[in-house]
């Protein structure tokens, strides 16, 4: 069994803090490392040592895996923890890891790039039993014609994608056929620029689908559980505004028919750690996009309804522990809301950087807060806006609505503009009301609204 005494944490923000509060529960040594933009973030007054990377470009720190294995090696490091985004899916920098002869929290890098490639993802999965959405199996090939039949066999309205990334880019929506080669030829275009990789594929679009998670953890003894579903439909541009656990509407012997093929279908694929299998929801229809191989952000929320501390689990995995329960021990309770607070103009979503004169958080029965923030701090111009995760547990989805408005109206954050009022009008929407909000819904309404 691997023995893991020190975890340096190749992060940033509320989650490296996150993650410097699970390793001293198991009594675990840390170590910290930013880039000089990032000397006085609060973990790194808790961890065992600390260590600058670089300047503050993310390119030239957190993005440079060479740095951050010379860093491990000078403090005698024996597990590195990559929490999310950076090189979180990186399965070059899993590779080498694994080559410098240190653990990786999270899975092997082979199973990394298995699910990293859409396409080969996309394969695994149909193979292993999960809905996947019409579409192609391989990488679109050059010849126009070939790339019509295929596209006619599966039906319009299509969807472009990269093969070797997310967020957003590589996509481009096909309404008919006359659009189809200009939408390739761009997608393949951004796709080399972005990922270094210019493959693509196409699937199905849907017009108003909803976007589910399953939560998986997974253990290297072959044993898999789900941890319940979340609901992440409230998006802008692809990005996540609110999660919500379980997803509203869904009947629950359906989310559990999904969460047991995920469960199984990682345990087949050879994962370990935390994982999220992601879909897209319409019609009463589940159907795969992606998985992804670390953890999520809007992790609390499952956290919240089923008592499992997944960061810790990730850790006592990477240990070669079995998992400490099994799916018939697994008990959702609730309902559960996160509000993602980023420092940003509320109406146009464009980053915000400044200094926090007046930071208040909220509190109270069912409140949590994620944060690195504080009086005094300044959010530098360099890296993702988010600066506050706010989670509430509640009885049920009414109650979890009510706590999460209260704590709103409670939060302080002075000197820079936040997405909070935004979300207390998302609060207060009917469709998010009556859980049909879709993943189309909010941009869709900006568009109507822009001159």
């Amino acid at each position: 069994m691997p023995d893991i005494r020190t975890v340096l944490i190749a992060n940033r923000g509320e989650i490296a803090l996150r993650i410097v509060r699970a390793c001293k529960l198991l009594g675990l040594r840390t170590v910290g490392v930013y880039s000089e933009a990032d000397s006085g973030l609060a973990h790194l007054r808790l961890v065992d040592h600390a260590i600058c990377i670089g300047p503050a470009a993310a390119t030239n720190s957190y993005l440079d895996g060479e740095r951050i294995l010379r860093a491990a090696a000078l403090t005698t490091t024996d597990a590195i923890h990559p929490g999310y985004g950076f090189l979180s899916e990186n399965a070059d920098f899993a590779e080498a890891v694994e080559r410098a002869g240190l653990i990786l929290i999270g899975p092997a890098s082979s199973v990394m790039r298995l699910m990293g490639d859409k396409i080969s993802a996309r394969r695994a999965m149909k193979a292993n039993g999960v809905p996947c959405l019409p579409g192609s199996d391989a990488a679109l090939p050059l010849d126009p014609d070939e790339i019509r039949t295929i596209c006619d066999a599966i039906g319009y309205p299509l969807i472009v994608k990269a093969a070797g990334g997310g967020g957003g880019r590589g996509m481009r929506v096909v309404m008919k056929a006359d659009e189809l080669l200009d939408a390739v030829e761009s997608a393949r275009k951004e796709a080399a620029l972005a990922f270094g990789n210019p493959d693509v594929y196409v699937e199905r679009f849907l017009r108003e689908p909803r976007h589910v998670e399953i939560q998986i953890l997974a253990d290297a003894h072959g044993n898999a559980v789900w941890l319940g579903a979340r609901d992440c439909s409230v998006q802008r541009r692809h990005q996540k505004l609110i999660e919500e656990a379980p997803p509203p509407g869904i009947p629950e012997h359906r989310i559990s028919d999904l969460g047991l093929a995920c469960a199984n279908a990682a345990a087949r694929i050879g994962y370990t750690g935390a994982g999220t299998f992601e879909f897209l929801y319409e019609d009463g229809n589940f159907n795969f996009i992606e998985m992804n191989t670390r953890l999520q952000v809007e992790h609390p929320v499952t956290e919240m309804t089923s008592g499992v501390d997944i960061v810790r689990e990730q850790i006592m995995i990477a240990t070669g522990a079995s998992l400490s329960f099994t799916q018939a021990d697994v008990r959702t309770n609730g309902h559960a809301l996160e509000c993602r607070i980023n420092a940003e103009d509320p109406e146009t979503f464009m980053p915000a950087p400044g200094t926090i004169k007046k930071w208040r958080a909220p509190g109270g029965p069912g409140v949590r807060v994620d944060t690195h923030i504080h009086d005094g701090y300044t959010i530098p111009p360099h890296y993702d806006s988010l600066i506050a995760k706010l989670i509430v547990h509640g009885s049920d989805r009414n109650d979890a609505i009510r706590r999460m408005s209260t704590a709103l109206e409670e939060l302080q954050i002075d000197g820079v503009p936040t997405t909070a009022s935004r979300h207390k009008r998302l609060l207060d929407d009917p469709d998010f009301r009556a859980g049909v909000f879709t993943v189309h819904t909010l941009d869709r309404r900006r568009t109507r609204e822009q001159p």
